[in-house]
């Protein structure tokens, strides 16, 4: 498994979120979002239909009844209902089903920061699990860890 850190210090989750599933679906891979509070999934699924232009990026939730034929799934907790590999968890929280996933993407900001820590710390030495952190520097993606 493999987790990516990402600081969001300078873009917010609904600018960064579209972003990273548009490069999930380049990759050929299915998502699953997580986010908690039921406004953020609102604006991220808003973001996931405005962000990238003309180009939408097709997607439902996880209790959708037309959920297994979505390339991205958002929902409170991961889900792979349709078959996802790739999870976000985009309210910064981690969840441990999503040890089920390929890969998984922590998107948090100052706000989880010491969460976030202190999950990178519980990794560390954990075999099969990679770990990177990766932070915006010049409006690009920089790993740092």
């Amino acid at each position: 498994m493999r987790v990516d850190f990402y600081l969001l210090d300078a873009d917010p989750v609904e600018v960064v979120a579209p972003l990273l599933a548009r490069k999930t679906l380049e990759a050929g891979k299915r998502l699953s979002i997580a986010a908690q509070d039921a406004d953020l999934r609102a604006k991220l699924d808003r973001a996931l239909w405005e962000r990238e232009g003309d180009a939408f990026l097709a997607h439902g939730g996880a209790s959708d009844s037309n959920a297994a034929r979505q390339p991205i799934l958002l929902g409170e907790t991961t889900t792979s209902a349709n078959e996802a590999t790739f999870a976000m968890l985009a309210d910064g929280i981690w969840r441990e089903e999503a040890r089920g996933f390929e890969r998984v993407m922590l998107l948090f900001g100052e706000d989880r920061r010491q969460a976030a820590r202190e999950l990178w710390k519980a990794f560390s030495g954990e075999e099969g699990l990679e770990k990177n952190f990766l932070k915006q520097e010049g409006g690009r993606w920089q790993r740092l860890g």
